[in-house]
């Protein structure tokens, strides 16, 4: 674990104001104070920008500083060594990334089944992206080894986060072995965006999209069940007679 040092830190001139800092660690400007989230975030999103660009070792807390423009002071407040820092941008990027995904799947069909299929396509927007230098959960794993270090097993969390979301849609889908479909759909996401690491194109994605729908196709779905109106134990039932109980 490595522990920030406490000192000797240089305050980053801001282009809007002069700003001073408060007792609480909050840069002071001429409108007042800037929220503490915004500067945690403010934070965040620099760790998380340099990680991915220079590595977790390689980025050392003095360029993040300088880059985020904040006092080494005002980040002591947030977190307390640089291991703080890591597990906080992980779970940021966790549930930044997680949403964007259902989000982007869910706008794009409302078939479950086209659903698993749409999250390639998501994959491949972010493949496209110009500051994609492969996976930054499969990065920190790399970079802290052991299985019981915090890193490690935060980026294992967001593996296994993604692996419920794709048995999800999986269910959703009507597949027999829901499961499975969503062990296979994992693997060929992460296979995918590894070639796509070496290689800079969106190839990989494409590839593993067209090996996913024939595996799809091949699949055993659970029949739908016949909607013949309203019977006993439908719930619509008692909805539609209203309760004066």
């Amino acid at each position: 674990m490595q522990r920030i040092t406490r000192g000797g830190g240089r305050v980053v001139p801001c282009l809007l104001a002069t700003p001073q800092i408060n007792s609480t660690g909050l840069f002071l400007f001429k409108g007042g104070d800037v929220r503490r989230s915004e500067i945690r975030g403010q934070l965040l999103d620099t760790a998380l920008r340099l990680f991915n660009l220079h590595g977790y070792h390689a980025t050392g807390i003095d360029l993040i500083i300088a880059e985020a423009g904040v006092a080494k002071t005002t980040l002591y407040r947030h977190f307390d060594t640089k291991e703080d820092l890591i597990l906080a941008a992980l779970e940021r990027r966790d549930e930044a990334s997680r949403a964007e995904m259902r989000i982007f799947v869910d706008k794009r069909t409302s078939d479950p089944y086209q659903r698993l299929l749409a999250t390639f396509d998501f994959l491949e927007l972010s493949v496209r992206d110009k500051q994609f230098r492969g996976c930054i959960f499969m990065s920190a794993a790399g970079e802290h080894k052991e299985a019981v270090d915090p890193v490690f097993r935060a980026a294992l969390m967001h593996k296994r986060l993604v692996l419920a979301y794709f048995e999800e849609l999986a269910h959703a889908a009507r597949f027999a072995e829901p499961k499975q479909i969503a062990d296979t759909i994992n693997l060929l996401h992460e296979g995918a965006l590894a070639v796509a690491q070496m290689t800079r194109t969106v190839e990989p994605v494409r590839n593993s999209k067209r090996m996913v729908t024939i595996l799809l196709a091949q699949a055993t779905r659970s029949p739908l069940e016949p909607r013949t109106g309203t019977h006993r134990g439908d719930p619509t039932e008692n909805a539609s007679s209203g309760s004066a109980e």
